[in-house]
């Protein structure tokens, strides 16, 4: 029996796969270790989209490797070479490959490398978990995707859209939420895509997901707008139902059609402003979450300018920006890169206007007083999200999985402040 630590980064999948890691772990006659000082070994749950969380990969990587050290999830599989370069003799397990969990440990643990970083038939659905945050439980509802971006190293980690059936999700929905969840996440590489390999899709899921007779809430998790088309009339039917936090998170990239062309990301820029105006003027206080990607190779000043435009124009509520990062692999690092002074000066354009554009939307919520959930343990306290999956924040001592009438008095840009209302 050894003492193993468990970190994981990245995406709510990479820590989903974490949970079930665990879970195996002890499984297998093993024990967890709260930090890697008490370990007997290390493993972490890495991701790979950035240069910047691969830099911090490496460092991890680095510090965790005095110790037999097994490097898990996207990173190993998109960049073996570089994982070995930075510890040689680290074992490696793939994002798809979790049944070989236990078999990867024990011969670490004997001081032999194991690499297996080949997919297996193991279903993640229904695999033993030690949950992160007992108030969610994260549901993989399936691996892989459709999509051929040019700029994303996800696929050549996770590889082709493999979906996993209906009623095996909504048996392990049932399973977190008998066993003290209060809300669940529906999680994938894209959640647009899923069944479509299984003669099913999304709103499927969601309403089936729905008709279970407890007190919870579904977050649904990102989906690509290149699917909206095919599932948008059904989507949409699908959140209307007091279940859904009326979230989207819908990535448009880019506000250049040519750029999201060089991207082959399979949508338009109208593809998203359809989807975004649709559910504002289905749901009130709808919340839509995007991400822009600043300084592809291809995007001229005139093709930043369009993403400047756009939103402007849709005016989401939350935007994760990145800079483009050309990953190892993919068809765009083979392409010129921007400078780096042009893509900065870009980055502090949008920064600002993301910042003011997620201050508006957030002011709009002083005065609205309803229920909240309390789901999230951060370094400020506990934070809980109303039913638009607004985070919010209040002085007052509340516990983990209460939910509490709140009024909002106050907004920043990250958040919503408030006070429990008497």
């Amino acid at each position: 029996m050894a003492k193993i630590f468990v970190e994981a980064y990245g995406c709510s999948a990479s820590f989903a796969d974490s949970e079930m890691i665990s879970g195996l772990i002890l499984n297998g006659g093993h024990t967890l270790a709260d930090n890697s000082s008490e370990s007997d070994l290390n493993i972490v749950v890495t991701c790979s989209v950035k240069d910047s969380t691969a830099n911090k990969m490496m460092y991890r990587i680095n510090s965790l490797k005095s110790k037999p050290l097994i490097v898990a999830g996207c990173l190993p599989k998109a960049e073996k070479e570089t994982v070995e370069k930075f510890s040689e003799n680290a074992s490696m397990l793939g994002p798809n490959s979790l049944g070989k969990t236990l078999q990867v440990i024990n011969s670490t643990l004997g001081g032999q490398k194991q690499i297996a970083l080949e997919d297996s038939d193991l279903s993640k659905v229904g695999l033993p978990k030690v949950r992160l945050n007992p108030t969610v439980g994260i549901v993989e509802i399936a691996s892989g995707c459709m999509s051929e971006c040019t700029f994303c190293q996800t696929k050549l980690s996770k590889g082709d859209l493999s979906s996993y059936r209906l009623g095996d999700i909504v048996r392990q929905v049932e399973t977190e939420i008998n066993e003290g969840c209060k809300e669940v996440w529906l999680t994938s590489t894209d959640n647009g895509c899923y069944g479509f390999d299984i003669g099913t899709d999304l709103p499927t899921l969601i309403n089936t997901v729905s008709e279970i007779p407890e007190d919870f809430m579904i977050r649904v998790g990102m989906m690509n707008p290149m699917y909206m088309p095919r599932i948008k009339e059904k989507l949409i039917d699908s959140y209307d139902n007091d279940k859904v936090f009326k979230f989207l998170h819908i990535p448009v990239q880019s506000g250049s059609d040519q750029v999201l062309h060089d991207m082959k990301r399979g949508h338009t820029e109208g593809t998203f402003r359809e989807i975004s105006k649709k559910m504002k003027e289905r749901f009130r206080d709808f919340t839509i979450s995007t991400d822009i990607i600043v300084g592809f190779p291809t995007e001229t000043e005139e093709e930043f300018q369009k993403t400047v435009k756009l939103l402007d124009e849709t005016k989401p509520d939350v935007v994760n920006l990145s800079k483009y990062s050309a990953r190892p692999g993919t068809d765009a690092a083979e392409l010129e890169q921007i400078d780096a002074s042009e893509m900065k000066r870009r980055t502090k354009i949008i920064f600002e206007q993301i910042n003011k554009l997620s201050m508006e939307s957030n002011q709009k919520w002083i005065g609205w007083k309803g229920k909240v959930l309390f789901d999230e343990m951060t370094e400020e306290g506990i934070k809980g999200r109303n039913f638009a999956y607004k985070p919010i924040a209040v002085d007052e001592d509340v516990e983990l999985g209460q939910s509490h009438i709140v009024e909002i008095t106050d907004a920043t840009v990250k958040r919503l402040v408030g006070k429990i209302a008497s």
